[in-house]
């Protein structure tokens, strides 16, 4: 039983890996955020999706944005810093202060992500998961205890007015 549990196991955290990406996250999030060591910090992405439709040929195409989320939970905010997989760079913040919010919610589906609307004309969809194993495509980082922290916060403090 032992050889075969490993085998259908699947892939399993590169736990080094793991803690210099989460270095290199805080790095780059406290050279762009005053006071960076007061915020926690897990890695979510985001999803644009353009759909077409060339006579025969119709589909979609997905386009996928890394962020460093950083939360506050005194001062009931988040930050939200564009970044890209290797953790080379990244774009300019937003802060997302509580009281200055329109709503925020967590949505299941299609995909289970953390939904900020600061007004009336835009939003933000925060897509946040334990692990994800694609390094092309997302931060190479397992967050179990700090995404259930982040979850905590946003149900309980960023989603009540």
């Amino acid at each position: 039983m032992g050889f075969f549990s490993k085998l259908f196991k699947g892939p399993e955290v590169d736990q080094a890996k793991s803690d210099a990406n989460r270095k290199k996250m805080r790095l780059l999030f406290n050279q762009v955020v005053e006071n960076g060591d007061r915020y926690q910090l897990i890695f979510g992405y985001t999803e644009d999706v353009s759909r077409f439709n060339y006579g025969f040929v119709h589909g979609s195409k997905t386009k996928i944005g890394n962020l460093i989320v950083g939360w506050n939970e005194a001062e009931e905010t988040v930050v939200v810093v564009p970044t890209v997989p290797d953790l080379s760079g990244c774009g300019d913040l937003t802060f997302y202060h509580r009281s200055e919010i329109l709503k925020a919610y967590r949505n299941k589906y299609p995909t289970d992500a953390f939904v900020i609307y600061p007004d009336k004309k835009g939003y933000i969809a925060i897509n946040a998961y334990d692990w994800l194993d694609d390094e092309s495509l997302y931060v190479y980082v397992s967050q179990e205890a700090e995404l259930a922290a982040f979850t905590e916060f946003f149900m309980n403090r960023f989603t009540k007015k």
